[in-house]
């Protein structure tokens, strides 16, 4: 044992909502009776990724004698946790947060800009192409298995209001994550999506932006994300219009 910094939870303060869950990237909090718990010393690095998710303050980061971090049996509980298909991302209280794999119901369709129109092959608008759950980048926890190896998409709020056949040019056989890099939390951003990165061995992230200034902030959020991370995870920038038009760029490839 060392004296280390590693964090501390306040049963009487936590009400089991679970946001510290996903937020920790090494699995080492479970909601028990109805209380977050730490579920081992080994586990919990210190740096504290899930202080900014507790909406009750019930988290606080101490230093005391405790069990070296080890990142190996963080890999070994990651992949038992995987292997079983039993995340800690199921709290009581809030079965909303759960993580499921979705099935599509929508057939591929390359993307195209908005002047080659449509065709008659094209699914049904209705159609729905979600492959996740959840969507909200600040639920979703780094080691959920269908981001593993995936092609992401990091995609802004307004996004799919504007864009009214998202689900078909950009969402299919891609899981997605969605914020506000204007009304969120930037920096928690870059520590999540950077903890993905490291966790989930992601190929490539696409940025999809509303064309107003304050969106692109989500272009930055993911590069500094690559940065902090170490990863060479190659990015792509997609720009979409307020009338719902690609307008950068022209074409992307799917799938």
């Amino acid at each position: 044992m060392a004296v280390r910094k590693i964090i501390e939870i306040d049963e009487d303060k936590c009400d089991g909502c679970g946001q510290c869950v996903t937020a920790c990237a090494e699995g080492a909090i479970e909601i028990r009776d109805g209380k977050a718990r730490l579920v081992a010393e080994t586990y919990c690095d210190g740096l504290g990724a899930c202080l900014g998710e507790c909406p009750q303050d019930a988290i606080r980061v101490i230093e005391r004698e405790a069990d070296e971090f080890s990142e190996e049996l963080v890999r070994e509980r990651l992949a038992r946790l995987d292997a079983n298909r039993n995340l800690p991302t199921t709290p009581a209280g809030c079965p909303g947060v759960a993580v499921q794999s979705l099935p599509s119901l929508c057939t591929i369709a390359p993307l195209r800009s908005a002047s080659e129109g449509t065709t008659g092959g094209d699914p049904p608008a209705e159609a729905s192409a979600l492959g996740n759950w959840p969507i909200q980048l600040r639920l979703v926890p780094p080691h959920a298995p269908f981001l593993r190896g995936a092609d992401l998409l990091l995609v802004a709020d307004c996004v799919p209001f504007a864009m009214a056949d998202f689900h078909r040019r950009l969402l299919h056989g891609r899981p997605v994550v969605v914020g506000c890099p204007k009304l969120d939390d930037g920096q928690a951003y870059v520590e999540k999506l950077a903890a993905i990165l490291t966790t989930s061995d992601v190929h490539s992230v696409t940025i999809v932006h509303m064309e107003v200034p304050c969106c692109t902030g989500l272009v930055r959020i993911a590069e500094a994300a690559v940065q902090r991370s170490g990863c060479n995870v190659p990015l792509k920038d997609v720009t979409i219009s307020i009338h719902g038009q690609v307008i950068g760029p022209e074409s992307l490839p799917v799938g």
